[in-house]
């Protein structure tokens, strides 16, 4: 039935053009700012610790509490989760225009206000460094199914899916950029005196330029989101929401008529009868028929993976010192580890994380959602697995560049894999008046894998226990082992479009019409 709407029959057939360009610049921005603003908390923990809570031993730096340290890494998180549903359902309820910016407000004017953190003790400082990364987390959340749905509401059935993980990749070059500005910043200020801090200082809290080096960090979040503001407040709404959801079939063929320079019919009495077919609720029996185990598996493998992902990407600095790619504590200044944190980090996420989501764009019109989730899943069962099970041998300082290697393959299958099409997946399985709230259910279940990863998991490798990180990875492996069967809930969407794949054009479900998926695929596309 889609295919007698023009309007959705112009966005599936469209050729790739500008517009798809400065979609994905636009929603990737958001994606850079989410992971610039979730990730450089990790290079700046220890350096709060220093500053606030040294004790006064002449050999010992100061170091943040474990609940402590678990509540500034993980609060985000916390706001993340809960803005994923707030504003996944708002998207269908008011468009996705409509409270797309106030995200990038909510980021913007909350990273600042992280960076202005303000007490007379160091519990208040921390206190309302939390509050305001909560609410930072907050907006974080909405840009997650707003972005994933918009992009794939705006993109053709042909690279559909390379246009999302397009957009999703821009949260490994905030990954780097985490690493990298942190790493520049603590240089600058950082002295050029390179030996252990108690020789030069008795105080081994940290320098006095420290304080400044935090707040710069975490306020610098604020910048691409102010950039990108603007650019977001002139996309007009997705036209599959003006039309599916608003059921105005003249504003849709006018607003995408635009954006494809191309005339588009207007069709009320076709979208008429195409939305009285497809008028069920989330919580209804016809939608459990048709998409019920498909929710079932975004859900379970986006928890599963950010189990692992963010156990990783959160523990790496406690890791680091253990693999030898940093130096002890007690034997460098506060911005000498901040700094060296930070190499370790960028250099990690340059050669390991940020590849991962590039493949993942260069192939997944190629080889499928599904099997690059597998193989995902797969590769990073084995690295981890094999890490912990060989963590005392590679830990000796003559294997650590093959610790590193392991460490860094695991990124980049997890990017090249789970990471990346958990977040595709659910823009796509799902009909379009559910389609931002499932795709928000499904990446909040995912958070709250972050969150076992932050207040769980990271309590393993806090102290730099060897036995416990052992533990912690073997446990991972078989996560990520867990997350490989779970995928086999979810189904091949490549190639289809949106209509046909959650069955809105009036035929099967996606489960049977998967048998003609290959046929589809390989039929050419027309292109206007």
């Amino acid at each position: 039935m889609s295919s007698n709407i023009a309007v959705l029959s112009a966005l599936d057939n469209a050729r790739t053009q500008w517009y798809h360009v400065t979609a994905i610049v636009i929603a990737g921005m958001g994606f850079f700012t989410d992971a610039y603003d979730l990730f450089c908390i990790s290079t700046v923990t220890k350096l709060l610790g220093r500053l606030y809570y040294y004790d006064g031993s002449l050999t010992k730096p100061g170091k943040l509490p474990h609940d402590v340290n678990n509540f500034v890494t993980g609060v985000a998180l916390v706001g993340t989760l809960t803005g994923q549903l707030v504003f996944g359902w708002l998207g269908d309820k008011l468009g996705r225009k409509k409270v797309y910016g106030l995200t990038l407000v909510l980021m913007a004017v909350c990273a600042l206000c992280s960076g202005l953190t303000f007490g007379y003790s160091p519990k208040a400082v921390m206190t309302t460094l939390c509050f305001f990364r909560f609410w930072l987390g907050f907006g974080i959340g909405g840009d997650y199914p707003l972005s994933a749905t918009i992009m794939s509401e705006y993109a053709n059935k042909k690279t559909r899916g390379a246009f999302i993980a397009a957009v999703f990749a821009m949260q490994g070059v905030g990954i780097v950029f985490a690493g990298l500005v942190s790493m520049i910043l603590s240089g600058v200020f950082l002295g050029s005196y390179k030996g252990p801090a108690f020789l030069k200082d008795p105080v081994l809290s940290a320098e006095p330029e420290a304080d400044y080096v935090w707040r710069i960090v975490l306020m610098l979040g604020a910048l691409p989101a102010i950039l990108t503001f603007y650019w977001r407040m002139k996309m007009p709404e997705t036209g599959r929401y003006t039309a599916i959801i608003e059921g105005n079939a003249k504003q849709a063929a006018s607003d995408m008529g635009r954006v494809l320079n191309i005339e588009i019919q207007a069709e009320q009495e076709n979208l008429s009868q195409f939305r009285a077919a497809n008028e069920y609720s989330l919580l209804s029996s016809e939608f459990l028929k048709r998409h019920g185990k498909h929710l079932i598996g975004t859900t379970t493998t986006w928890f599963l993976l950010d189990i692992a992902f963010y156990s990783q990407n959160l523990t790496q600095k406690d890791i680091f010192p253990t693999m030898g790619l940093t130096s002890k504590p007690e034997a460098v200044s506060a911005l000498r580890e901040m700094f060296e944190t930070s190499r370790a980090m960028f250099v990690v996420a340059l050669f390991g994380t940020f590849p991962g989501y590039w493949f993942t764009v260069a192939f997944i019109e190629k080889i499928g959602r599904f099997r690059i989730q597998l193989l995902g899943f797969f590769m990073m069962s084995v690295f981890m697995l094999i890490m912990g099970v060989k963590y005392d041998y590679l830990k000796n300082e003559n294997h650590k560049w093959a610790f590193a290697t392991l460490y860094g393959l695991t990124f980049f299958f997890a990017n090249f894999g789970p990471n990346s099409t958990t977040f595709v997946l659910p823009a796509e399985l799902f009909p379009t008046r559910l389609r931002s709230t499932c795709h928000a259910i499904s990446a909040a279940s995912g958070k709250a894998g972050a969150m076992i990863g932050a207040f769980g998991v990271q309590n393993y490798t806090l102290d730099g226990d060897v036995p416990k990180i052992k533990k912690a990875m073997i446990l991972l492996a078989f996560t990520n082992l867990i997350g490989f069967f779970c995928t086999f809930l979810v189904t091949e969407t490549k190639g289809r479009s949106l209509e046909e794949i959650s069955g809105e054009d009036g035929g099967d479900d996606v489960e049977e019409t998967q048998m003609t998926a290959k046929q589809t695929v390989n039929r050419p596309d027309q292109w206007e």
